[in-house]
């Protein structure tokens, strides 16, 4: 490992601070405050929200899975911690997952529903993950709903979209559970980790945690670490590499994408820890997704990360986006806690720098969801405001310890401290 990521002693941790402390505790406040309200389609589910907090689509906007499920799990958070109206948007969003969303004819979730019905009846891996994570934390307040929706899910990825062979989940059935053949990707697999850890949390059944190592040894350990700790994103149904996919550029851009390294960078360390430390590769696996995340994806002229990479680590898309600095830093708060490095510091505090400088609309509250190259406010990937699950858990993961996810280090807790 190069010498910058080496430990030469810094005097203090920003996480150890208690006006910084205070000061991500505002700024999560100040994302619920944009989101807790404006969002709320009285019609059922959720509003995506233009820069200046009004509804995107009036009327009768089409509605994905992940957008309802992203709300539940984000308001529960806020219910575990004492924000008052919290409960009722998981109860909105569950209501909507459960009565909607779920196919009562096939089975499973469709991923876009509008007014009269489902408009992309598809079941999609990585909408399944969303709910099972919606499901984990719901069930972690007691919604009355999380119980059945937890055991529903559950029953639909195993029996429909896990594949034991390989250890992951397939991509993409159609309405009647016909396979849709030749795809397979890491981003639904790499969210279904996340959301298989809460499910582990919220119930103590193993299975969960077993499929999530299961997930980062392929995905991780094998494909990253045949690459050179990046993480590659697209690959055929026998999950051999496909550099030369072309897909939708939200959810299935070309080439690498920084941010997910910097996700796995955390969410590999978290299952490390919750496995109870047996997989030796997992630690250095994290160490080297975040330390080629800053290396190959920062912009040193400008700052912030590209959107993508090509496989000669140059540019491609070279808008920033929101969620990439999110997740740097929530992995770089995990990393100086179980790898302590004035690199990981030191890229801490670089990337929340940034974020105060660049990203916060000031104006109307939340984030900018895209800035150019240069960081002006663009909208060319993402229309409308970047929604609150990303930033929301940037600004609380570093004020917990690193040894769990967000919806149980608070229920152990009982909340954020401003004193370490």
């Amino acid at each position: 490992m190069p010498e910058t990521a080496k430990h030469t002693g810094l005097a203090y941790r920003w996480a150890d601070r208690p006006y910084h402390r205070k000061w991500l505790l505002d700024r999560a406040d100040e994302l619920f405050d944009v989101f807790q309200f404006a969002s709320v389609n009285p019609k059922g589910g959720f509003f995506d929200l233009k820069r200046d907090g009004t509804p995107l689509v009036a009327g009768n906007p089409v509605r994905g899975i992940h957008a309802a499920a992203r709300m539940v799990h984000c308001f529960a958070i806020g219910d575990l911690l004492g924000r008052p109206g919290s409960a009722d948007v998981v109860d909105h969003g569950m209501q909507f997952l459960w009565n909607r969303h779920r196919d009562r004819k096939h089975g499973g979730y469709f991923w876009q529903v509008d007014d009269n019905g489902p408009v992309d009846a598809t079941k999609q891996g990585y909408g399944h993950a969303f709910v099972l994570l919606a499901a984990s934390s719901a069930k972690i307040v007691g919604h009355p709903l999380a119980e059945a929706m937890l055991d529903d899910v559950t029953e639909i990825l195993q029996t429909r979209f896990w594949e034991n062979t390989h250890g992951a989940i397939a991509e993409e059935f159609s309405a009647d559970w016909s396979p849709v053949p030749g795809y397979r990707g890491q981003n639904s697999n790499m969210h279904l980790t996340e959301a298989l850890m809460a499910a582990f949390e919220a119930t103590g059944e193993r299975h969960y945690l077993e499929k999530a190592e299961h997930i980062a040894d392929l995905v991780i350990r094998r494909r990253a670490g045949e690459c050179g700790w990046r993480v590659p994103e697209h690959f055929d149904e026998n999950w051999q590499l496909d550099r030369d996919y072309r897909g939708n550029e939200m959810f299935r851009p070309s080439g690498t994408t920084p941010g997910h390294w910097l996700e796995w960078a955390r969410l590999v360390l978290q299952l490390w820890v919750l496995g109870g430390k047996r997989h030796d590769w997992m630690p250095e696996a994290a160490r080297g997704l975040f330390f080629q995340s800053m290396s190959l994806g920062w912009d040193r002229t400008h700052g912030g990360f590209f959107y993508t990479l090509d496989w000669e680590n140059a540019p491609a898309r070279r808008s920033k986006l929101w969620w990439p600095l999110c997740e740097g830093a929530g992995a770089a708060h995990w990393l100086a806690e179980h790898l302590p490095s004035d690199f990981h510091e030191e890229s801490y505090r670089r990337i929340w720098s940034f974020i105060t400088r660049h990203s916060l609309d000031r104006t109307h509250g939340g984030w900018f969801e895209e800035l150019t190259e240069d960081l002006s406010p663009a909208t060319t990937i993402f229309p409308g405001k970047g929604d609150i699950y990303h930033a929301l858990q940037a600004c609380l993961i570093p004020l917990f310890p690193a040894t769990a996810s967000l919806t149980r280090v608070i229920s152990e807790t009982g909340g954020p401290t401003l004193e370490v």
